[in-house]
C-alpha cells in the first residue's frame, strides 16, 4: 500500500475537516465493498494452498497419519485435521 499526499487529491475544506479529528497523522480510508478483492485474488497462493490441501487429503484417504502428514507438509498435527475435515465437509 502506498501513500498518497491528501493535498494532491482530496479538497482543501475536506483536509480542514479530517484535521479536526487527525491532524497530521495517518488514517487509513478502506475500499468500497464493491471494490474489494478476496484474499490471494493477485497471486497463486491461494490456488497453491488449494492444491496442497488435496494433496493431504489425499494422502489421508489413502492412509497416511496425521502425524505422517504433518511431517510431509511441514504442519501442525491440528492444522492436519483442520485440513483434512474441511476437505471431508467439502467432499
Amino acid at each position: 500500500m502506498s501513500y498518497r499526499k491528501a493535498q494532491k487529491v482530496l479538497p482543501q475544506e475536506l483536509i480542514e475537516l479530517i484535521q479536526n479529528y487527525v491532524d497530521g497523522e495517518c488514517i487509513y480510508i478502506p475500499r468500497k465493498n464493491e471494490k474489494r478483492q478476496q484474499w490471494g485474488s493477485n497471486t497463486s497462493t491461494k490456488a497453491e494452498l488449494n492444491k496442497r490441501n488435496e494433496n493431504i487429503f489425499n494422502d489421508y484417504q489413502n492412509g497416511m497419519k496425521t502425524s505422517e502428514l504433518a511431517e510431509k507438509y511441514f504442519l501442525s498435527v491440528k492444522s492436519i485435521q483442520r485440513i483434512v475435515l474441511q476437505c471431508k465437509v467439502l467432499a
